[in-house]
């Protein structure tokens, strides 16, 4: 089969991925509870259903992606006719990350395949049964030289990484970014990095503090803070702090009860590596809510940290867990001063009423993408591009774009024989004045 040629092949296999995906809805819900207690509406919410709504998007609009984009030609061609032919780049490695690990395996996967690739999905070791589930779907719909799963740890990456691919697209963290970038480098690949990053939550003395902290405790704490555009540190005006802290307060009771670890909605960490890490973050003193923890069940509580130093553990880096730090600002120029210590971030989130304020920090900082009055949700929208900047990515996807990022843009001028202008050809004397002033009119 012609993968790079037949749209219906590739309509017909993103049809029957898309049956899968529904059948096994509930095994996939239950793997990644047994990985890391993911709650099924989380799943549901940001895995599955994401999933699902991907492929009817794609399955809809394939055709009308695929085809030869017509663009005006140029003048200096005339008369021609200029087309913009999408062709798939050939074999891509998709490495995909544990946080989010089937969304984030499948989404770039079904790009891929409506492109026209042949395709190999690392799904991540750390979430080994949902993996499992992965592997199980892609065997049944896939022919093996058309999607393959390999399965296996850091090592298994390496190898991938030796070989010669046409396209890499990773998901993860940016220490992780750098050796696939280095390793793409080697034969010149084309990469897509979506990283991550230590992601600002701004809130002003005009923000809406209730709603805010609403937001907020949903946008961190879900999928238990393991989030690339969780909010990673509140940046608040100083006379707020204090009501503020009471509303994210009543907002985790509300949300995960008093006692957090008996919520069956609140999803565990990963591993006790990364479990370690986290805790290792928690100074106890500055503990002003949460900040319970046991190992044997990888549990750490929602947490927030009075926070005064951008010198601490905690905000060295991204932290990727429901440790929330909380930091104070009095003027602009304080904002800029802690913003400025880290790498452009994917995400930045802003509160407040005041539309000069919040159209100042857009224009002034440079980030992947976020959003005004809440967090998160910028996500699910696949009509504008999601991406990092800087060390928080390179590329952008979702919609229309997932498909671009995937095929090479080739394009093609056909010119008509009826006329040929004589002025682009040798010899050139007396020619010079003339090409001048048709260039300057172009």
């Amino acid at each position: 089969m012609n993968y790079k040629t037949d749209i219906g092949y590739r309509k017909e296999s993103l049809i029957k991925l898309l049956n899968a995906v529904i059948v096994y809805e509930n095994e996939i819900i239950q793997a990644l509870y047994d990985d890391f207690k993911k709650p099924a509406f989380e799943t549901v919410l940001t895995e599955t259903s994401y999933v699902i709504l991907e492929l009817k998007d794609t399955i809809k609009n394939l055709k009308n992606w695929a085809k030869p984009k017509r663009v005006f030609p140029s003048l200096l061609n005339f008369p021609s006719t200029d087309c913009i032919y999408k062709e798939p780049y050939g074999k891509v490695l998709i490495i995909a990350p544990w946080n989010y690990p089937f969304q984030l395996a499948l989404c770039p996967l079904i790009s891929a395949v409506a492109a026209g690739n042949q395709v190999v999905v690392k799904p991540s070791e750390l979430t080994p049964k949902t993996s499992e589930i992965i592997a199980k779907i892609i065997a049944k719909v896939f022919d093996k030289n058309h999607v393959e799963v390999i399965e296996g740890g850091v090592e298994i990456s390496q190898e991938l990484l030796a070989q010669r691919w046409d396209y890499i697209f990773f998901t993860g963290s940016v220490a992780v970014g750098k050796i696939v970038a280095k390793a793409a480098a080697e034969n010149l690949t084309p990469v897509t990095l979506e990283l991550g990053g230590k992601n600002p939550c701004i809130i002003d003395e005009t923000a809406n503090l209730k709603l805010a902290a609403k937001r907020i405790v949903w946008g961190k704490f879900m999928n238990a803070g393991q989030t690339c555009i969780a909010p990673d540190y509140i940046l608040i005006q100083k006379d707020m702090k204090s009501h503020f802290v009471t509303y994210l307060i009543e907002e985790i009771t509300k949300a995960y009860g008093q006692n957090p670890v008996e919520s069956p909605d609140f999803a565990r960490i990963v591993n006790t590596k990364n479990w370690q890490r986290l805790v290792n973050m928690i100074e106890p003193k500055k503990v002003i809510f949460g900040g319970q923890t046991d190992i044997e069940n990888c549990y750490i509580a929602p947490t927030l940290l009075e926070e005064t130093s951008t010198e601490s553990l905690i905000m060295a880096g991204e932290i990727f867990g429901p440790i929330l730090p909380i930091l104070t600002y009095e003027s602009e120029t304080d904002i800029e001063a802690i913003l400025s210590k880290y790498e452009k971030p994917l995400a930045l989130y802003i509160f407040t009423e005041n539309h000069a304020f919040s159209k100042k920090i857009i224009q002034n900082y440079s980030f992947g993408g976020g959003c005004i009055n809440d967090t998160v949700v910028h996500f699910s929208n696949k009509r504008i591009p999601f991406g990092g900047v800087g060390h928080s990515g390179i590329g952008a996807y979702h919609g229309s774009l997932s498909f671009d990022i995937f095929s090479h843009q080739k394009g093609i001028v056909k010119k008509a024989n009826w006329l040929d202008l004589p002025m682009r050809y040798a010899p050139y004397k007396g020619k010079l004045a003339t090409i001048k002033k048709i260039l300057k009119w172009l």
